[in-house]
């Protein structure tokens, strides 16, 4: 079998490479290559995949739907050029008699029809939670897109209901269920975003119990991966303290990032005021594609203290564990707070943190998978802005927490920790909403038999 693979975005090309990777371990695919849509493919190129074709990074780094100003400053970059010549490598392809995986949204799918080719879809970017849930529409949804009756809309339906399309694989079982309404070939495999966190000791999240909180007498040290944490055994003596960790996302591309990091530690500062019982440790989960001066220079001028992290290899201020992280070379204290800074250790931060405040969207997406609350603040953009923000409130329902501004995260987080019965609904609904691990390797066996069927 013959493929080319179509994504359209960074995170597209991060699912389709977990796809590819288990195309690769367990099937016979004959020649298998890759087209990014948007920007260069460095997730591919890490692979050692082939790019097909001419790639270029465009200025809006693909977030022209959230800001029409972005979508002129790629046509100026060359951005109808560039999807020409694609376009022509593409219906090569097909002539070739190979076959085609689209990756993202309608645009690597309406290449992939126009190549004659047969082909799938994997839908990263709509989901049917956009307008409804399982108990019917959402009042915010208008007439006109109950109209149509789907996230999807009738020319995007049309494509992936055309024969030549064998099968599509969407984000979640509800979307899958409306489109198996119209006879498109769509099955619930699981989202490929929840693959990849694993690590090799899943720790569960420190307990909550802020109306009985304790100390630890005694602690114990796990290893994982490349993140090291000291976790508290409590004894049950009332008025004891214990660790709240704490997971900031401030998204992946600058100048944006740096904005983002600026409201988050004015709500960092404000929780650790408000959690005096507790010690505070802050995860800051930074892209290894970003530096961190910039974000460690905030700090410092915030009148975070810069220590080196072998002055945490022993207890402080009241016996407190603090964790380590090896990949990281300096750490940050405040009052009660301590704030790690780390780019290499992305799955171990998202299993460890108790609550995260996030201005990203895929990670974001990945950490309420794991069952657990996210509080979102609205950006400047281009990506997290309002709209965006609120769109993501209605994908990922009750597990994130839209807030006005910075002064109000902590009082947030204290409502949700004290409410178990919050607490419960949200592990349910992130589970259920991002699906389980395991879904590229799903997706990759479906995929070869429908392809290979349609072939013989």
């Amino acid at each position: 079998m013959k493929l080319l693979v179509l994504s359209n975005g960074h995170g597209e090309d991060i699912i389709a490479v977990r796809i590819i990777e288990q195309l690769q371990c367990h099937f016979n695919v004959t020649e298998l290559v890759a087209l990014p849509l948007v920007g260069k493919g460095n997730a591919y190129r890490q692979l050692n995949i082939s790019i097909l074709g001419k790639v270029r990074q465009m200025p809006s780094g693909g977030f022209i739907y959230m800001d029409s100003t972005q979508l002129w400053r790629d046509v100026r970059g060359g951005l109808l050029q560039l999807s020409r010549e694609q376009l022509k490598v593409v219906c090569q392809w097909g002539k070739n008699g190979g076959s085609i995986l689209a990756v993202g949204d309608i645009v690597p799918l309406l290449f992939a029809w126009i190549s004659g080719a047969d082909y799938a879809f994997v839908g990263t970017a709509k989901s049917e939670y956009y307008l409804r849930d399982e108990r019917g529409w959402l009042p915010q949804t208008s007439w006109l897109e109950r109209q149509f009756g789907s996230v999807y809309l009738p020319w995007e339906r049309w494509l992936m209901s055309h024969p030549r399309c064998k099968a599509v694989f969407p984000r979640d079982s509800l979307t899958t269920q409306i489109l198996q309404q119209w006879s498109i070939p769509a099955f619930d495999l699981g989202n490929p975003m929840m693959d990849g966190l694993e690590t090799e000791d899943r720790m569960g999240s420190v307990g909550y119990s802020l109306e009985n909180p304790v100390r630890p007498s005694r602690r114990t040290r796990r290893r994982s991966s490349s993140l090291t944490l000291e976790v508290s055994v409590a004894e049950t003596t009332p008025y004891e303290k214990k660790n709240l960790y704490i997971l900031l996302l401030p998204g992946s591309r600058m100048p944006e990032a740096e904005r983002n990091w600026q409201l988050i530690i004015e709500a960092v500062r404000e929780i650790a005021s408000t959690f005096g019982y507790y010690s505070v440790v802050f995860l800051a989960a930074i892209a290894p594609s970003l530096t961190l001066e910039p974000f460690a220079r905030l700090l410092l001028s915030q009148g975070w203290n810069s220590t080196s992290l072998a002055a945490f290899t022993e207890p402080v201020k009241d016996a407190e564990a603090i964790p380590l992280c090896g990949c990281c070379r300096t750490a940050f204290s405040w009052q009660n707070g301590t704030l790690i800074l780390t780019q290499n250790a992305y799955a171990e931060c998202l299993q460890r943190a108790d609550v995260a405040i996030a201005m990203a969207g895929t990670a974001t997406e990945q950490f309420v998978g794991l069952g657990k609350p996210a509080i979102t603040i609205p950006g400047e953009g281009p990506q997290f802005t309002y709209a965006f923000a609120e769109a993501q409130t209605r994908l990922l329902g009750c597990s994130v927490i839209l807030v006005e501004n910075p002064e109000r995260v902590a009082e947030t987080i204290q409502s949700v920790l004290n409410n178990s019965q919050l607490r419960q609904q949200i592990a349910e609904n992130g589970k259920r909403r991002m699906g389980t691990a395991g879904a590229a390797g799903r997706i990759a066996h479906c995929l070869v038999t429908k392809l290979l069927d349609s072939s013989n």
